[in-house]
């Protein structure tokens, strides 16, 4: 079962990751977009555009999907895909309450 506290705003879980049990990097959710990664630009993009649409993750934005998915999680060629599957999750558990 997917634990929606974890998942970031590009839908990854920094749960695990090495960088954040290393240290190195405390992890998205935690440092709100400002993370080692990002360092040049200031702020994740896609945390600070979900920030801005008020939404948890992409998939939960009123305009997903958007034409700036693929630029923005360009390491993800299928994110459309996975962000629709974790609204999916998401939106069943939250309507079963």
């Amino acid at each position: 079962m997917t634990d929606f506290e974890t998942i970031t705003a590009c839908g990854e879980c920094c749960t695990g990751c090495p960088k954040k049990k290393s240290g190195i990097c405390p992890g998205c959710i935690e440092a709100d977009g400002r993370v080692p990664e990002w360092a040049e630009s200031g702020v994740c993009r896609v945390h600070a555009c979900c920030k801005e649409h008020n939404a948890r993750f992409c998939g939960l934005c009123s305009e997903f999907p958007c034409e700036k998915l693929p630029q923005m999680i360009p390491w993800n060629t299928d994110i459309v895909r996975h962000l629709s599957a974790l609204k999916e999750g998401y939106m069943s558990r939250h309507t079963a309450l």
